[in-house]
């Protein structure tokens, strides 16, 4: 047996599907999207017994087949759709074994698709704990399918379910009940009408509004004008069956489960109180937070700053080992900086999920989404837009990723539109300069204007943020369902495998993904860099030495002449003079304007740029400071960098999209281009308007 099986992991979300997923597969997974929606698809390989070979898909959590997201729909899509390549061979419904009540919902649901179906029950090391026996010879018989008992934490019944998926042809397609008889005329008629099709497909046809892709489309409308009932009555009937469906499970399950209330050991209860109460529960999660901040910066500094200086090295190392010339150049300025840029991240993302992933994995996180809720709803979004925003601090690229915790769609676009308003720390470089040039040094109640003036541009980021997502909530029409649902999961120690899988998933996903299109700009912007028209540039050495031939400066001095001349006359230098005119209003000179443009390929480019205009060796900031502090405003003949000129920049960066990753990365989340570029174009006209009238107010 060679051919390769497809299995479809169905369940209940925080059912411990990831986990079985995880187990079943390894490391031989990967992420992506469903076509043409963002709705995440992960899928892997399982090796079986006897050689066969198992594509595994983890489809998206759902409670039944009554679609009420695009989680859901998936989900439908895929199971009556037979023509799709990864249409399942079998279905493995994964159930808890404290929720097993609930979760044969929609067991009894897959089951009449008359697709193999095996019941997976998980977390049966809990069991003794909770007082909880199984019949599993009586469930089989009844439920007709196979169980596997299993225990991803402790590894138990992994085997099993392999012989079981392997086997999946023994495994009978006969339904748990009859769910036609809720209305025996209506679907009596429904079945004379078409003779050849599965009676509960067409049921779910008629009932769910969604998409069936390569689905007939003429079988597919044939079905809706069969619609001779109501909607209000199609309701009813999908209630009442419902009903059936949790009449047949009871009934299993009094013989079937036994439960033993007094062996139950409840702290859950106890905590909850504390985790949830209106206040502790406040203080409780912005104390957490804090500490994950405060590592993130500790713990990802140093191999930030590791992988920084070893690319640094790298770049240096290719222009002194290979010839000059335009290919040392490329690869020494634009591709290993490029890379570096892509690189650099890794530390953070890593560390971020690292942390949301132990806070998933412990139940943790859906006591603080239920806290947040709330406050969140206000303002049109939702309380698992809390992390996003907060993570956005440290880097808004892994903060956008932490969206997919957002089922809703509305809720999940506003908070990616909106999250790269929060102050992160790639800006910081920017502000540190800009601060120190232009306020005063002093105090306020024991604390420095300058250090006052940082916590300002935090708070008027986080504060943007929230008054856009209002703005956008108002704005927007996404049709889009806005109850709020979320299941409180038992309290448990994150499992290492799951916690490391994720993080190793997350890094390679922005890696592949965001890295692309990071390592391309990187490029063109050196290529605008180092290439310009004219004899400006291209004898830019004879010019300089000329023109400073008088002076008497060392090599070294001279060599920055000529970068900075370069650099003036270069095809960014050229743009950055062309853009004088419109920037000139905000206080800028063409020089900023050039660190502008460049730092679109990370917001802490800007510093590199100005050390480069200003013909400064190293990026150190106070010569970069005193520098600025000596320009000299050509118009006026007074400082350039003037409070107001200072105050308008610090809030440009405050407001711009001045970082292609984070469009990468939206563009990635959202699957399409339409988004990145409205935040790009919406946020710069906002940014610019800001500036200009700090500028023009303040000077």
């Amino acid at each position: 047996m060679s051919k390769q099986i497809n299995v479809a992991l169905i369940g209940n979300p925080n059912t411990g599907k990831t986990s079985v997923f995880n187990a079943l597969t390894g490391l031989n997974q990967k992420v992506g999207n469903y076509p043409g929606i963002t709705v995440e698809k992960k899928e892997g390989i399982c090796k079986l017994p006897r050689g066969v070979k198992a594509h595994i898909i983890d489809l998206p959590g759902t409670y039944s087949l009554n679609a009420s997201s695009l989680d859901e729909n998936v989900v439908i899509e895929l199971l009556l759709n037979k023509k799709d390549k990864d249409f399942p061979d079998i279905a493995v419904v994964v159930s808890d074994v404290e929720n097993l009540k609930r979760n044969l919902l929609l067991f009894t649901q897959i089951k009449d698709l008359e697709i193999p179906t095996l019941l997976v029950i998980n977390m049966a090391d809990r069991m003794d704990r909770k007082g909880i026996s199984l019949d599993i010879d009586y469930l089989e018989e009844h439920l007709q399918t196979k169980i596997a008992l299993i225990s991803t934490r402790k590894n138990i019944g992994i085997d099993k379910l392999k012989n079981l998926i392997t086997n999946y042809k023994d495994i009978s397609i006969t339904p748990c009940l009859n769910a036609s008889q809720i209305d025996k005329t209506y679907f009596d008629n429904l079945r004379k009408a078409f003779p050849n099709q599965l009676l509960y497909k067409l049921w779910l046809v008629i009932t769910q509004d969604v998409n069936f892709g390569k689905t007939s489309r003429k079988e597919i409308e044939a079905v809706t004008n069969f619609k001779t009932k109501s909607k209000t009555d199609l309701k009813r009937l999908q209630q009442k069956e419902t009903i059936k469906r949790y009449q047949f499970i009871n009934n299993v399950l009094k013989v079937g489960q036994t439960i033993d209330t007094s062996q139950a050991k409840d702290l859950r209860s106890k905590l909850d109180r504390i985790l949830t109460h209106k206040v502790w529960g406040y203080l409780i999660f912005f104390a957490i937070l804090l500490t994950i901040f405060q590592a993130i910066y500790d713990w990802s500094g140093i191999p930030m700053d590791f992988i920084d200086t070893v690319f640094a090295s790298l770049s240096e190392w290719t222009k002194n080992i290979l010839p000059s010339g335009a290919f040392t150049n490329l690869l020494a300025e634009g591709i290993i900086p490029g890379l570096g840029g892509i690189v650099i991240f890794i530390p953070q993302i890593a560390f971020l999920f690292l942390f949301i992933a132990v806070l998933e994995e412990s139940g943790y996180m859906s006591r603080v989404v239920f806290l947040m809720d709330r406050i969140m709803r206000r303002f049109g979004l939702s309380g698992k837009s809390v992390v996003p925003l907060i993570s956005g601090t440290a880097c808004a690229i892994p903060a956008i990723m932490a969206t997919r915790n957002i089922e809703n769609w509305k809720e999940r676009l506003i908070t990616i539109l909106v999250t790269p308003f929060t102050t992160c720390s790639a800006r910081l470089p920017v502000y540190l300069i800009i601060i120190k040039l232009v306020i005063p040094e002093g105090r306020l109640l024991g604390l420095s204007y300058q250090a006052l003036t940082l916590m300002l541009l935090y708070l008027i980021g986080f504060g943007t943020a929230v008054v856009s997502a209002y703005i956008l909530d108002k704005v927007m029409k996404i049709k889009s369902k806005t109850y709020f649902v979320v299941e409180m999961p038992n309290y448990k120690l994150p499992l290492f495998k799951n916690v490391a899988l994720t993080v190793i998933e997350k890094t390679k996903s922005f890696i592949f993904g965001a890295g692309k299109i990071i390592l391309a700009i990187s490029i063109i912007l050196w290529f605008l860099a180092s290439y310009g028209p004219g004899e400006q540039f291209n004898n830019a050495e004879n010019i300089v030495k000329t023109e400073y031939a008088s002076q008497n400066l060392n090599e070294e001095n001279i060599q920055q002449k000529i970068a900075s001349h370069k650099l003036e006359h270069s095809f960014i230098g050229i743009t950055g003079r062309a853009i004088e005119p419109a920037i000139r209003p905000l206080g800028y000179d063409w020089k900023i304007g050039i660190a502008i443009i460049s730092s679109f390929a990370a917001r802490e480019v800007f510093v590199g740029t100005l050390a480069t205009i200003y013909s400064v060796g190293s990026e150190d900031v106070d010569t970069i400071t005193n520098k600025m502090a000596a320009e000299k405003n050509p118009i006026t003949g007074g400082a350039l960098f003037t409070f107001a000129s200072g105050i308008s920049l610090l809030l440009f960066y405050a407001f711009a999209m001045q970082c292609m990753s984070t469009l990468a990365i939206v563009k990635r989340e959202t699957n399409s281009w339409k988004w990145p570029t409205l935040q790009l174009v919406i946020m710069t006209i906002f940014a610019y308007i800001v500036a200009l009238i700090a500028f023009q107010f303040l000077n």
